[in-house]
């Protein structure tokens, strides 16, 4: 069992944040679903970004931290979209044991970081349809954790949008990849 700091999307905590947590706790572990927007849920990017805007970068990144202080050392950090950016900033300000990181990865010096920890394998998992994805900012972040030495695997899903494990978001979802990448994550959590 892993205790797991799960961290949502730019759009709030949806029903594809509270599935995820459903299927983490259904395989064993722990979850805590970090809510950074205090209950404020978006359908459109444009406004979830504005809002996420309003509230910036620092103050999303300390409440992602002060979110986990009280959990025990080596929890897995998973996070979808602008919360995989969460994820990535408190594995490198915590002891985690893995990093899920959904739609999106950044390089460690645009979280704050010099170096990702030798000790934290991740997984990357984005869509090839994404709207979104910054296929360099991806490649950039894997060549840091190679150059680390930690393990790092990177799966590419061919259909679906930006959130495409997210059932609500049926423009975007795509059932056939969320269900092998939840085959994936939960193989990953359970060596853990």
């Amino acid at each position: 069992m892993a205790h797991i700091a799960l961290f949502h999307s730019i759009l709030g905590v949806r029903p594809g944040e509270l599935d995820a947590a459903r299927r983490f706790t259904e395989a064993g572990h722990e979850v805590r679903v970090v809510d950074q927007y205090d209950g404020e849920v978006f359908d459109d990017y444009e406004d979830a970004t504005q809002y996420a805007r309003t509230i910036g970068y620092h103050e999303l990144v300390g409440r992602a931290l002060a979110s986990t202080l009280d959990l025990p050392d080596n929890f897995v950090v998973v996070g979808f979209s602008n919360g995989a950016v969460m994820a990535e900033y408190v594995a490198l300000h915590r002891p985690v044991s893995g990093a899920l990181l959904i739609n999106t990865a950044v390089e460690v010096a645009e979280v704050g970081g010099q170096a990702w920890p030798s000790d934290v394998p991740v997984q990357v998992h984005h869509s090839m349809e994404d709207q979104w994805k910054e296929p360099q900012q991806i490649l950039d972040f894997v060549a840091q954790v190679q150059a680390a030495n930690a393990a790092v695997e990177v799966f590419d899903y061919p259909k679906g949008g930006h959130v495409f494990t997210d059932p609500s978001k049926a423009d975007e979802y795509d059932e056939a990849g969320a269900e092998l990448f939840w085959q994936r994550a939960l193989e990953f959590c359970a060596k853990l």
